[in-house]
């Protein structure tokens, strides 16, 4: 559904993490940074994506990349998320789809015949310097962390 590609800038956002803390693209200048959008935490997918992160956050980390999940739930609904699975990455509340409609995640969907608004599960992976390095549209939600170390 999004329509940004390798290559482009990002687009800047400001988001309240699960501690009420905020948070920026910027705070990630010099950075790899994986964004990845979720539609809803402990979901089974959603889950399994996230603990797929967990899993290896500390490659990951080795590998140069910093993690940002980033969902409609709200920072309490977040908190209780990575405690219950002990989640290492922050997650931001985008309650008002701000951020996910800038990045073009937020829009219509088919569940069972019905149509509704929701987030389309997608990864960005982001360069040092704020450009898109890649897009994920079809996530591995098994193997999410496998994804991103394989290119």
């Amino acid at each position: 559904m999004t329509t940004l590609q390798a290559g482009n800038r990002a687009p800047d956002f400001t988001g309240t993490l699960q501690d009420g803390s905020t948070t920026s693209l910027a705070d990630y200048t010099g950075r790899r940074l994986v964004l990845f959008f979720y539609p809803k935490d402990d979901t089974p997918g959603c889950t399994a994506a996230a603990c797929s992160l967990r899993d290896e956050f500390h490659t990951l980390k080795k590998e140069g990349f910093a993690l940002l999940g980033v969902s409609p739930d709200s920072p309490k609904k977040h908190q209780k998320f990575i405690e219950k699975y002990g989640l290492p990455m922050p997650l931001i509340a985008d309650e008002d789809h701000s951020i996910m409609e800038a990045y073009g995640v937020w829009g219509p969907k088919k569940f069972m015949g019905r149509e509704y608004d929701g987030v389309h599960r997608t990864t960005f992976v982001i360069d040092t310097g704020g450009k898109i390095e890649r897009v994920i549209t079809k996530v591995n939600t098994k193997d999410h962390a496998g994804q991103l170390l394989a290119a």
